[in-house]
């Protein structure tokens, strides 16, 4: 036999062998899903914080809007400047306000006047009503005698009717005096009304003056002045909100009002720690308390209420958390965006896995890698007992769990979750200290079946071509 074809032989004879070598490689390793692996540890703290993004705003803050027609005359601050409660801000053109304010003083003073000359003329009318009734008093003394002098014939009849005409007139003339003293009373009485109503109308012009000139009501900063001098401003009329003129904000007391998700906002209360990070102070942390829930879900797209709007809608909402800061820095500004996370619970020493590590499978799944599990009676491991079945479709009733490596297979183990931390949950029922579980990857986890064949790999994963350098 030629050389040449000896070689070719073992060529041929080597290639079968290698290809038998493939094959039976391939059917070992066939169904063989790599995977990422940890053990189950205890972790020392494990703290579930809620994060939400939204802007500072001061405790107390005040928008100024204008209080009368007219225009902006002067303006006395500019926006960052600090100003104290009754400091003035802004002056409004007053002409006409002063004016009225004058008129009206005028006019109280004469209608003082009038209430003094009827205080006189009601003195004059009780003196003469007291004269009068002296007269009267006369005239009936005199009148009682004649009639005395009369009956026993000492007097003339003349006489006698003489006196009796002068009682009578004594009389006519008491009753005409007291209703001088009456009427004069009454004149006096609505004199004096006359000044009152003058001086509450004077207190209103007065009121409608002082309005002119922009007070603040609280100590703070001008947070923003959008107005210039000589624009026309014009007060709130029913349900049309005045011309804004500028807002004055107390920061001595700084919150963060946040957004939190419909989701995590059961979990928030009041009291809890926060740590707020603020854009505009890069690098640094801030502590502070959640003081204030709302208790009406807000529309993510446009800011509203649930409450306002008349149309229902499956779209995102959230609801407003502030947190107040322990020490804010002088240097903020309402406005700022930043970040809030709240601490919602936090546990010592407990069993934690990371989160990717759980996995759903359906109760359908869990009762075919049993059944699968029973023929092989020679295993020495078992699937756990899944929990009892829940009425319904099996195929929709979903186990949550996590997959257990035990030699070179994964079996699928329910468990029970606690708190949920940043990259970690806590567990507690279904695993122990020291289990080796699957974490990776997201692939593997996502279509692995219970009980399929693993092959760990816990190498660190090899960079691009194009990263490597």
């Amino acid at each position: 036999m030629k050389t040449w074809k000896k070689i070719a032989i073992a060529v041929l004879a080597v290639l079968v062998l290698g290809g038998i070598v493939a094959f039976s490689v391939n059917q070992a390793n066939k169904g063989v899903v790599t995977v990422q692996t940890a053990k189950v540890a205890t972790q020392e703290t494990l703290v579930s914080q809620v994060t939400a993004s939204g802007e500072i705003k001061p405790t107390t803050y005040t928008n100024v809007t204008a209080q009368g027609f007219g225009r902006i005359t002067e303006i006395l601050v500019k926006e960052g400047d600090k100003i104290k409660k009754g400091d003035r801000v802004l002056l409004q053109e007053n002409v006409q306000a002063n004016a009225d304010v004058q008129a009206q003083s005028a006019a109280i003073n004469s209608s003082e006047s009038g209430v003094q000359a009827a205080e006189a003329s009601f003195r004059s009318a009780q003196a003469d009503l007291v004269s009068q009734q002296a007269n009267l008093e006369r005239a009936k003394l005199d009148y009682d005698r004649g009639m005395g002098l009369f009956k026993d014939g000492l007097i003339a009849k003349q006489d006698f009717d003489q006196r009796k005409t002068t009682y009578d007139g004594a009389v006519a003339a008491v009753d005409s005096s007291k209703a001088r003293v009456q009427s004069l009373k009454a004149q006096l009485d609505q004199t004096r009304a006359q000044v009152n109503q003058n001086r509450a109308v004077l207190v209103r012009t007065k009121d409608v003056l002082s309005k002119t000139a922009y007070v603040s009501p609280i100590n703070g900063i001008v947070s923003y002045l959008p107005v210039r001098v000589g624009e026309y401003v014009v007060p709130g009329i029913q349900n049309s909100n005045g011309s804004f003129l500028m807002t004055l904000s107390d920061m001595s007391v700084v919150t963060a009002e946040v957004k939190v998700d419909e989701t995590d906002i059961v979990n928030v209360r009041i009291g809890q720690d926060a740590d707020v990070t603020i854009d505009a102070v890069p690098g640094k942390v801030f502590k502070g308390k959640v003081t204030e829930i709302g208790s009406q879900a807000v529309l993510r797209s446009s800011g509203l209420t649930t409450t306002q709007t008349t149309t229902s809608t499956q779209e995102a909402k959230d609801f407003k958390v502030v947190v107040t800061l322990a020490s804010p820095p002088d240097n903020l500004r309402p406005g700022l965006s930043t970040t809030a996370k709240i601490k919602t619970a936090e546990k010592k020493n407990v069993l934690a896995i990371p989160i990717q590590a759980l996995a759903v499978r359906t109760r359908k799944d869990l009762d075919e890698a049993a059944k699968n599990a029973k023929k092989e009676r020679n295993s020495s491991v078992t699937l756990a007992a899944p929990p009892p079945a829940a009425p319904g479709d099996p195929k929709k009733d979903e186990v949550q769990g996590v997959f257990v490596v035990n030699g070179k297979k994964a079996y699928f183990r329910p468990v029970e979750t606690g708190i949920t931390g940043v990259t970690d949950i806590e567990i507690t029922k279904g695993l122990q200290q020291g289990d080796e579980i699957v974490v990776g990857s997201y692939k593997a986890l996502r279509t692995l079946k219970p009980e399929s064949s693993v092959k760990v790999d816990n190498s660190a994963p090899k960079k691009p071509d194009d990263q490597q350098s």
